[in-house]
């Protein structure tokens, strides 16, 4: 028999996953055109962005930072170095795969940059400049302190998964 939790659940306009995921979606809308209009797509973007603010970066590094799992950085990588966009970079750890942004990426990246300034602008005009400033950090530290539950949760919920998996 399946347990009522309606009256303790929070309310869907207060779910967090789904107020995050508005938002991203919101935000994405406002530059998305920009990226599109280069032929990039988003995690082609995150993958620039990342390597503007850096020398070069590993691919382990680069997964993370950017949020892109590593097959589909593979796919990136590739088609970011057929543009010309990123190359190899030496490195004495063969099982590193370094990258770097080339003058043509930076060109680019610079390009989207300028193109898309206003509009994030235009969003902390709107919003508030420092209210933006803060949302970012407290989110930084959600991300930050729900990777510090993780591991004692996993093991924390271990008794419930299997008093329930014995219902």
């Amino acid at each position: 028999m399946a347990l009522s939790t309606t009256t303790s659940l929070r309310k869907f306009e207060k779910s967090l996953p789904i107020a995050l995921l508005r938002s991203r979606e919101a935000t994405t809308r406002l530059f998305k055109p920009f990226i599109d209009s280069h032929d990039l797509t988003m995690p082609q973007w995150r993958v620039l962005r990342a390597l503007a603010e850096a020398d070069a970066l590993d691919a382990k590094t680069l997964a993370e930072r950017c949020v892109i799992l590593p097959p589909s950085l593979t796919r990136i990588f590739r088609c970011l170095t057929q543009r010309g966009l990123i190359a190899p970079v030496d490195c004495n750890d063969a099982r590193r795969h370094m990258v770097r942004l080339t003058d043509e990426g930076r060109s680019l990246f610079e390009e989207v940059v300028e193109e898309s300034e206003p509009t994030y602008q235009r969003l902390a005009d709107a919003f508030g400049p420092t209210r933006l400033d803060t949302l970012l950090n407290l989110l930084n530290e959600l991300r930050d302190t729900v990777q510090n539950m993780d591991a004692p949760l996993k093991d924390d919920t271990e008794p419930v998964r299997k008093a329930a998996a014995s219902r």
